[in-house]
C-alpha cells in the first residue's frame, strides 16, 4: 500500500479578512483521506509559521501549506528553501502575488483542488542582503509605501492604493549606481524591483515576463515621472504593458550590487526591513519546491479568472448537496426498512 502524504496546513488567523474557520472546515472535503494525512496548525505570533515550517522539515512533511497572506507565505516558504517539503498556498492576503503568479486560485476551494492535485516543482527564489524573497523585493518607492502600509491599521487592496496615493505625491526619488559584472551605471529612479515572480500583488505586473524557472531575475527601474503621466504607468501596471513605458528601464540578471545615497527601508515579498547604502541582489535556481497549478492557461484576465473560480465553486456546492442528498435518502431508505422489519407481525 502506498503511503500517505503528510500535508500540514499552517493557518494565520489574523492575516486578511477572511475567516479561516470555513476553510479549514473544507479540507477533508478535498483532502482524500486515503490519500494525504493532513492537519492543522494556528500561529500566535509574528514567526511562528517559520517555526511550524521548520518542524514541518524535521518531521519529513511532504507539503508545508501556508494559509495567509503574503507575509506568511514568505516565513513559510523561508523555512522550506533547500529541502525536499514543498510549499503549498491558500492564499487570504490582500495581495497575493506569489499565488496569482503560480496560478493558484483565489477562492479555497479552488486552492485546494490545486493541493489535491499536487503537482510539485523546483522553483527559483531570491536573496537580498541574505533574506530571502519569492515574488519581488525592492527599494524606493515601492518600499516606502510598504513601510507606511505595515504601520497602517486597515488592510486590504484600498488601504494599499490609499497609502500609495497619499505619499506618491511627496516621495522624492533616490540614486542608485548597479553593478553587473564589473561594470557600473548610474539612475536616478522612482524605484527599483528585482522580480523573480512577475508581480507585486492583485494583478500589478511589474515584471510581466519573470520566470521562477529560468535563473534570472527581471530588474524593473522606474525614472522619474510627472502627475500627468502617473495614471498611463498605473494602468500600463496592471494591463501588463509596463515595459512599453518611455520610463521603464528593464533586464535580466542572476546577480548585481546597489549602492545608493543613503540608507533607508527595502522590502522583500511586500515586508520593509532597513538595510544600509550597500545592496546585493541575488536568485537562488531550482532550490525551492513548489505545488503549482499545472491545469492553468498561460494567462486569463483578472475578470474572467474571478468568474472561473465562482463557477469552480459553486459547481462544487451542488456537487456536496447532491452527495448529502443521495446520503440522506440512503438513511431515509435504511430508517424505513428497519421500522418495516420491526412493524411486520412475527409468525
Amino acid at each position: 500500500m502506498e503511503t500517505r502524504k503528510k500535508i500540514w496546513f499552517v493557518v494565520n488567523p489574523i492575516s486578511g479578512t477572511s475567516d479561516k474557520k470555513d476553510i479549514v472546515q473544507m479540507i477533508p472535503r478535498y483532502m482524500d483521506e486515503s490519500v494525504f494525512e493532513c492537519s492543522v496548525h494556528y500561529t500566535e505570533r509574528r514567526g511562528h509559521a517559520a517555526e511550524y515550517a521548520r518542524q514541518a522539515v524535521e518531521e519529513g512533511v511532504d507539503v508545508c501549506v501556508a494559509v495567509g497572506g503574503d507575509g506568511t507565505v514568505n516565513e513559510v516558504a523561508r523555512s522550506l528553501v533547500h529541502t525536499p517539503t514543498a510549499l503549498g498556498i491558500i492564499p487570504c492576503g490582500s495581495g497575493n502575488g506569489l499565488a496569482r503568479h503560480l496560478y493558484i486560485p483565489m477562492s479555497a476551494r479552488g486552492a485546494l483542488r490545486v493541493l489535491a492535485n499536487c503537482h510539485i516543482e523546483a522553483l527559483d527564489y531570491g536573496c537580498i542582503n541574505g533574506t530571502p524573497f519569492f515574488c519581488t523585493c525592492g527599494m524606493g518607492f515601492d518600499a516606502f509605501v510598504s513601510s507606511k502600509f505595515a504601520q497602517s491599521r486597515k488592510r486590504g487592496f484600498v488601504s494599499y492604493i490609499e497609502n500609495t496615493l497619499r505619499e506618491g505625491l511627496k516621495y522624492n526619488p533616490d540614486t542608485y549606481d548597479i553593478e553587473i559584472e564589473g561594470e557600473t551605471q548610474h539612475y536616478k529612479a522612482f524605484l527599483i524591483a528585482c522580480a523573480n515572480a512577475s508581480q507585486y500583488g492583485n494583478n500589478v505586473y511589474i515584471a510581466p515576463k519573470a520566470s521562477m524557472s529560468d535563473g534570472l531575475m527581471d530588474v524593473t527601474i522606474m525614472e522619474p515621472f510627472n502627475v500627468l503621466e502617473a495614471p498611463q504607468i498605473a494602468i500600463q501596471l496592471f494591463n501588463k504593458t509596463i515595459m512599453q513605458n518611455s520610463r521603464i528601464k528593464t533586464f535580466q540578471c542572476s546577480r548585481l550590487k546597489i549602492h545608493r545615497s543613503k540608507p533607508g527601508v527595502i522590502h522583500f515579498d511586500g515586508d520593509p526591513k532597513e538595510e544600509g547604502e550597500d545592496l546585493e541582489v541575488s536568485i537562488v535556481p531550482h532550490d525551492i519546491r513548489m505545488v503549482v497549478n499545472e491545469k492553468d492557461q498561460p494567462y486569463v484576465s483578472p475578470l474572467l479568472r474571478i468568474f472561473s473560480d465562482l463557477y469552480s465553486d459553486m459547481n462544487d456546492e451542488l456537487t456536496l448537496l447532491k452527495n448529502d442528498f443521495i446520503e440522506s435518502q440512503h438513511r431515509i431508505s435504511s430508517i424505513n426498512r428497519s421500522l418495516l422489519n420491526k412493524l411486520r407481525p412475527r409468525r
